[in-house]
């Protein structure tokens, strides 16, 4: 952040305000870790705050400090739109364009409340009174702790707010194991444990709360795992049928995009996951290396997001699908096999 929106944002925040905190649609760790320490950081000084999620997010973030009193903007609809038409000021985490709020679009474009933007995904819209976008950082996160050292509260960081941070940080850095992670990503995360936060107990929340149907899902999942070593790819398909067979739950395929990545030289993975209620193929994808996924989903996917993992969707059946990524990887050959 400049000099000019530090001093904007201690303005802004001088005097009590009605806060609304917002995450992206299908929100994360990253997302709700943001969400969540702002929401705790600004009531602690005495604002009238509130997050709004746009709809339900993973039964394994919803242990996190202050979850229980996020509002759900798909099902208390009415809540939600009064809070954000008396808010004065609105916070958008973890995402730089209002389409990525779904059905809550509408209702910020439609707020009269300043905005401030906390993001670290590339292409930043200009929505904001104050936005601060850096690329290069590992997390929104880790962002929001930047973001409140830059206004000089450091020593007004909680344990709760350190637990909030210190579980966006893991989720988004793959455990830390990403390029992004870097040596000040480790020393914001030495920080967080010093103020509170269980790293151990963290992990444990996030990671090791499986159910007996999701494992037999992720069985599903790398049984259809598809190996193109031509192409340095794997990918993976899930079926609505396949899903509705396990009892899936919002989360349960977290991570499964990662296995294909685990693999020897494979550099690029993916997930297709049906979403048979939108009508879509939800699209994950991850790289290593120098391959931009960030790339190769805004051109083809509708989607977008970093170098190394990205999203997107498709409008076309599971076998459509497959079938044009497979016709559009045979123009990638000489970048995944530099």
């Amino acid at each position: 952040m400049n000099p000019e929106d530090i001093t904007t944002v201690k303005s802004l925040l001088s005097q009590p305000q009605k806060i609304a905190i917002i995450p992206h649609k299908n929100p994360d760790g990253d997302a709700m870790g943001a969400a969540l320490a702002v929401y705790a950081f600004l009531k602690d000084k005495g604002h009238e705050a509130n997050v709004i999620s746009p709809n339900d997010y993973p039964k394994f973030l919803k242990w996190m400090p202050g979850n229980d009193d996020v509002v759900n903007f798909e099902r208390e609809n009415q809540k939600a739109q009064q809070l954000l038409q008396e808010a004065n000021l609105i916070f958008t985490l973890d995402f730089n364009d209002l389409s990525r709020v779904g059905q809550m679009e509408t209702a910020l474009k439609e707020a009269s409340a300043d905005f401030i933007m906390i993001d670290h995904h590339q292409q930043p819209g200009d929505y904001a009174k104050v936005t601060y976008s850096d690329v290069s950082m590992s997390s929104t996160c880790e962002m929001v702790y930047n973001f409140i050292d830059f206004l000089g509260e450091t020593d007004n960081i909680t344990k709760a707010i350190a637990t909030n941070l210190y579980t966006g940080i893991m989720t988004d850095t793959g455990s830390f194991k990403y390029r992004s992670t870097s040596s000040k990503t480790h020393r914001v995360v030495a920080e967080l444990i010093d103020k509170g936060a269980e790293n151990m107990e963290i992990h444990q929340h996030v990671f090791d709360t499986n159910s007996p149907s999701r494992l037999h899902l992720l069985g599903v999942a790398l049984s259809n795992m598809v190996i193109l070593s031509e192409y340095r790819t794997a990918y993976i398909t899930l079926t609505q049928d396949e899903l509705d067979a396990h009892d899936y739950k919002k989360g349960d395929t977290e991570g499964f995009v990662n296995y294909g990545l685990t693999l020897e030289n494979i550099v690029f993975a993916l997930i297709f996951i049906e979403n048979r209620e939108e009508g879509i193929i939800k699209i994950s994808l991850r790289s290593v290396g120098d391959f931009s996924v960030n790339e190769f989903a805004r051109a083809h996917f509708n989607g977008g997001g970093h170098t190394n993992a990205a999203g997107g969707r498709s409008d076309l059946s599971m076998d459509e699908t497959v079938a044009r990524f497979q016709e559009i990887l045979t123009n990638y050959k000489s970048e995944l096999n530099p």
